[in-house]
């Protein structure tokens, strides 16, 4: 009996033997079997990262500049996070083993709890693009960012602990 190489620690690990010995599951949306999930979320992530730097930037220096940055990157990131919550949802949806752990669950709730703060944030400034960004802004952009490094741990443990949207060959409904 083959044993998973870490411990079970719920709901941060959750080791499962025949998950550790399977080839994976596909996502639903590929192309090319290459899932697409994976490729968007580096968009938002990046550009909702860079927003939370800009705000930091306008706090430092009060140079315009970094207001009107963080505005359309937090604009770019929220457009390239529905894409990618489109993909995610998907996989979430189809594929039984995501809904099975808890790293789906919070992988899907923490960023959507990201994509609605980052609807209020791009709102907030719209009319008020520096104004709003001292103190609400840069703390609602902060949040954004440390629920990204959060849900991104998440994800990463559906991929390469769950094999989940991964090039394999195991149905996406278990028995």
């Amino acid at each position: 009996m083959t044993q998973t190489p870490t411990p079970s620690v719920p709901p941060f690990i959750e080791s499962d033997e025949r998950e550790f010995l399977d080839s994976g599951i596909p996502s639903t949306v590929a192309v090319a079997k290459h899932p697409l999930h994976p490729l968007i979320v580096t968009f938002p992530i990046a550009f909702l990262t860079a927003a939370a730097g800009a705000d930091v930037g306008y706090w430092l220096t009060g140079d315009n500049f970094w207001a009107r940055a963080a505005i359309w990157l937090i604009g770019a990131g929220f457009i390239s996070g529905l894409v990618a919550a489109l993909t995610g949802m998907l996989d979430f949806l189809r594929i039984d083993r995501v809904k099975k752990h808890s790293a789906g669950w919070i992988h899907m709730v923490g960023n959507v709890t990201a994509l609605a703060l980052t609807l209020v944030n791009w709102y907030i400034r719209w009319d008020n693009v520096e104004g709003a960004i001292l103190p609400v802004g840069i703390i609602i952009s902060i949040v954004v960012a440390s629920l990204l490094g959060i849900t991104g741990w998440f994800g990463a443990e559906l991929i390469y602990r769950h094999k989940i949207s991964v090039i394999g060959a195991s149905p996406r409904q278990e028995a």
